[in-house]
Order: C-alpha cells, then sequence, then structure tokens
C-alpha cells in the first residue's frame, strides 16, 4: 500500500430507511457498525457506501438533471478518483477513519429504486463502492481521503533437488505464476508475487512456509513433492503445521482427472489455511499444474471472501 492518490469528500448522507435517497448532513460519525444513525449499518460488509460525482454525472446526463447528493443512496459522495477501478481489499482513509472496500457494485432493485424509475437505470449497481469500518471517526464534507490500493501477496515454491542444482529448469513455477496473474487480472486484483527455487527439504521449505505465514502472505502454491517417494515432502510439511484442511478442492481435482489418468489418483496434494493464508500444494509438473490451477481458480475468489468475513450471498 505504497502508492497512495488523494481525493475528497464532497457530500456526506445518511438515511433512516432502507430503500429511500440519503440526505446530505454536516457530519457523519463512523463507529464498527457502520455509519452511526444511517440505516444501512450493522453487522455485515456493506456498512458504508461511497460513489463518485464522475458516476453520477453519467445519470445527470441521462436524465436531464442534477443528480443531487445522496440520491444513489450513498453515505459518501467523492470527487478526484473513479471509485469502480478499485477493487476488493483496497482502504480509504479519512482522518482516523480507515474503510476497507468488499463489494463493488451490487444488484439492482429495479422498480423500487426511485431513480431507475425515473431514467431507467442506475449508476449504483456497477459503480457504486461498499465498505466495512477497520476504524471509527468523523467525517465532513471537504475531508481528504487517501486511496490506498491492496497488493495481494502470492509466493509460489518449487521443490526439485535436481532443478535447485540447475540441472534442468524449473518450468512448474513460472507456469504457475503466469496462470495467477491471468486469472488476477481477469479478476481486477493488485498483486505481487516472490518465486522460490528449493531442494526436497523439510527445514528450507517449513523455514520458508513460516517466512510468508508471519510476513501475511495471502497465497502459497507448492509444485513438487506431492507423491509417495521418500522425497516428496511438501504435503507432511503443510499437514505439520497448524493446516486447516479443505479437503474438497483437492479431492475434486483428483477425482476429475484420475478418470482419465489414473495415475492422477496418486497425488497427495492438499489445499487450507495456515492463520489468514490460503495454501495449495501441487504436483511438480507443468500439466499437472495446468490441470490442477483450471479447477482451483473457480475456488479462490469465494474463498477470499470467506476469510476476510464477507458474505457475498448477502447481496
Amino acid at each position: 500500500m505504497n502508492n497512495t492518490l488523494s481525493f475528497r469528500v464532497c457530500s456526506v448522507n445518511i438515511s433512516l430507511e432502507k430503500g429511500t435517497i440519503k440526505k446530505p448532513v454536516k457530519q457523519i460519525q463512523i463507529n464498527q457498525s457502520g455509519v452511526l444513525g444511517d440505516a444501512h449499518a450493522g453487522d455485515w460488509h456493506r456498512q458504508v457506501s461511497l460513489l463518485g460525482i464522475e458516476s453520477m454525472a453519467k445519470s445527470s446526463k441521462l436524465s436531464g438533471r442534477e443528480i443531487q447528493f445522496g440520491e444513489f443512496a450513498e453515505n459518501i459522495t467523492t470527487e478526484g478518483l473513479e471509485l469502480y477501478h478499485a477493487t476488493i481489499g483496497d482502504k480509504f482513509k479519512i482522518g482516523t477513519v480507515e474503510l476497507e472496500i468488499t463489494q463493488i457494485g451490487k444488484e439492482c432493485h429495479g422498480n423500487t429504486c426511485a431513480i431507475f424509475k425515473e431514467i431507467g437505470s442506475c449508476v449504483m449497481p456497477k459503480e457504486g463502492i461498499f465498505c466495512k469500518v477497520l476504524q471509527g471517526g468523523t467525517i465532513n464534507p471537504g475531508d481528504v481521503i487517501e486511496y490506498c490500493p491492496t497488493y495481494f501477496r502470492i509466493g509460489v515454491i518449487t521443490l526439485s533437488d535436481r532443478a535447485s542444482r540447475g540441472e534442468y529448469e524449473d518450468k512448474s513455477g513460472p507456469r504457475l505464476k503466469e496462470l495467477c496473474e491471468n486469472h488476477f487480472n481477469h479478476l481486477g486484483w493488485n498483486y505481487k508475487f516472490f518465486q522460490y527455487l528449493i531442494p526436497d527439504d523439510v527445514l528450507l521449505l517449513k523455514d520458508l512456509l513460516k517466512k510468508f505465514i508471519s510476513e501475511n502472505y495471502d497465497f502459497i502454491f507448492t509444485t513438487g513433492g506431492t507423491g509417495v517417494g521418500k522425497k516428496d515432502i511438501s504435503v507432511d510439511v503443510v499437514k505439520s503445521m497448524n493446516f486447516k484442511e479443505i479437503p474438497g478442492i483437492m479431492d475434486a481435482v483428483r477425482m476429475k482427472f484420475g478418470l482419465q489418468n489414473a495415475n492422477a489418483l496418486l497425488s497427495r496434494s492438499v489445499a487450507g489455511i495456515i492463520e489468514n493464508t490460503v495454501i495449495y500444494t501441487l504436483p511438480g509438473s507443468v500439466k499437472a499444474v495446468e490441470e490442477y490451477m483450471s479447477e482451483l481458480i473457480i475456488s479462490l475468489e469465494h474463498l477470499v471472501y470467506m476469510i476476510k468475513g464477507i458474505d457475498k450471498h448477502h447481496k
């Protein structure tokens, strides 16, 4: 979160009932439930909503009139940044207040939305930003907002005695990184990769895993060491730690590809969580990495939401 951008608060708005527009007020108080006195405050992931006047201008043009602050039911109207280019996990700091983005856009309520009934469209479902409160305080019109992008930290570890000695090129680690990058780009998530090539050594792997976890990495992928040989130690090392396994992920992969090639059933790959870090152990071949990643990415996004306490079923 080193590259911060600044923009400003235009208006702060409150509504006493859901489904109604919000009215501008002089100041809002933020607590751990959201905006004090606002109908949308509560123990959920959409405690505070934001919308930029850059988005509101589109609806003003369609309606032929100036849209007023709060008409889209946003708590904070902003200026100076196209908010919808932000992503899940990014943070906004406004004085002592700190908010974390949990959702971009929402389900459109159609005919129950005043703006939708008037002009036939509503910008909030596509470009509105929803946050949970990390730290409270007060917000006033004119306050400066610091936008702090979050980068998902991803560790990729290849285990191979021969590749670590330079006897052949590691291709599984770079291919895994490429597939992750493609998926994260598709999601619009910012990320930073850290790649390591190490021999099949229990202590080296455990020390590296501990380092990643202590530094709050979001994901760790290992390739190699998932078989049944004496040197296949990746699964055993992971399981020796405080590992919360999610067995269904790898079981599904084994069953799918095991029907095509029975050798795939010999992999002991595991998926799970240590503290807040998601860990996947994958076989060491490029083909296996491609097969596994094609299935892992299906649940990856929802797994992040679960760890962050975001209830995506509550739209």
